[in-house]
C-alpha cells in the first residue's frame, strides 16, 4: 500500500512521529507523500525524506496558508519557491499541495495567481502536480485548461460528480480517495468513484485529516489506510488486494518510481 497524501510533519506528530511511520509499515505502507504546505516548512519535509527512504515529498503552496501580500512581497514567496525548485529538484517528486479553496475568505483572482505560477513551475520541471479544491471545481478545471496543464498528477481527496472525475481524468489526472468514501452519507462522491476505473485511483489517508467513519474526533494516521483499501475494493466488487496492488502501480508509474 501506498499513502499518496499525508502530513506527518505537522506539530500533531511531534511527539510520536517515529512511532506512527513505524505502525505504518508494520501494517504494509510501502511509500507515503508527504506534501508542502509553504516554503518555510519544505526544509523539515527534507529532513523527513533523509531519515526515512520509504518518504517522498513534494514541493508546494496550499492555498489554506496563503496570505494575500502586495505584488513585492508576493514575488519573493514566488521567487523562494522558485529557488528551492531549483535547489533540491532532485529530492521531490511533484509540486504541491496547490489549488483552489472556495470556502477561504482569500481572494480567489489571488489564489489562481499562485496556483498558476506553480503549474509554470512544474511545467517547467516536467513533475506532476498534488491538487487541492473545494467548492471550485469549476474555476480550476477552466484553469488547467487556461494554461494547457498536460503534466498529469493527483487530484486529492476528490468529491464530487462522476462528469467531474471524467473530466479530471480526461486531462491526465488520477483520483486521490480517502476517508470520505467511508461514509454511508457520502453518497454522490460514492457512486462516482464506484464507476471510475481502478487504474485512475489513488488511496490517501491526508492523515491528520479526512478521518475515517468511526474514528471521528481523533487524528487520522497513515496506519489506516487499509479502512480506505477496503471501503473501496467494496464499492468496486473486487479485492483489497487488487486494489493495494493496483493503487500502488499507479503511484508508481505516475511518478516513475519503483519499490527496490
Amino acid at each position: 500500500m501506498i499513502d499518496s497524501h499525508c502530513h506527518i510533519d505537522l506539530e500533531t506528530f511531534d511527539d510520536d512521529r517515529d512511532d506512527v511511520l513505524q505502525r505504518a509499515f508494520q501494517v504494509g505502507i510501502q511509500r507515503l507523500l508527504v506534501l508542502g504546505l509553504t516554503n518555510q516548512q519544505f526544509p523539515k519535509l527534507l529532513g523527513l525524506r533523509q531519515r526515512y527512504p520509504q518518504v517522498d515529498i513534494a514541493l508546494g503552496l496550499h492555498p489554506y496558508f496563503l496570505q494575500l501580500q502586495d505584488d513585492a512581497n508576493t514575488q519573493l514567496t514566488l521567487d523562494e519557491l522558485s529557488r528551492l525548485a531549483s535547489l533540491h529538484t532532485e529530492h521531490f517528486i511533484a509540486f504541491g499541495e496547490m489549488g483552489l479553496d472556495g470556502s477561504l475568505a482569500l481572494d480567489m483572482m489571488y489564489q489562481q495567481k499562485i496556483l498558476s505560477y506553480q503549474l509554470q513551475l512544474a511545467k517547467s520541471y516536467k513533475k506532476p502536480v498534488i491538487l487541492h479544491h473545494r467548492k471550485s471545481h469549476n474555476q480550476l478545471i477552466s484553469l488547467l485548461k487556461a494554461q494547457n496543464y498536460q503534466g498529469g498528477g493527483i487530484l486529492h481527496a476528490f468529491s464530487g460528480s462522476y462528469q467531474e472525475a471524467k473530466t479530471y481524468i480526461d486531462m491526465g489526472f488520477l483520483l486521490g480517495v480517502g476517508g470520505t468514501i467511508t461514509y454511508a452519507r457520502a453518497k454522490k462522491t460514492r457512486e462516482s468513484i464506484a464507476k471510475v476505473p481502478l487504474d485512475k485511483l489513488v488511496v490517501e489517508t491526508d492523515s491528520p485529516d479526512m478521518p475515517i467513519s468511526g474514528f471521528q474526533g481523533e487524528r487520522n494516521q497513515p496506519s489506516q489506510l487499509s479502512l480506505v483499501v477496503k471501503a473501496l475494493a467494496e464499492l468496486k466488487k473486487t479485492s483489497s488486494i487488487e486494489v493495494e496492488q493496483q493503487t500502488t502501480e499507479n503511484y508508481l508509474t505516475l511518478f516513475g518510481l519503483s519499490l527496490n
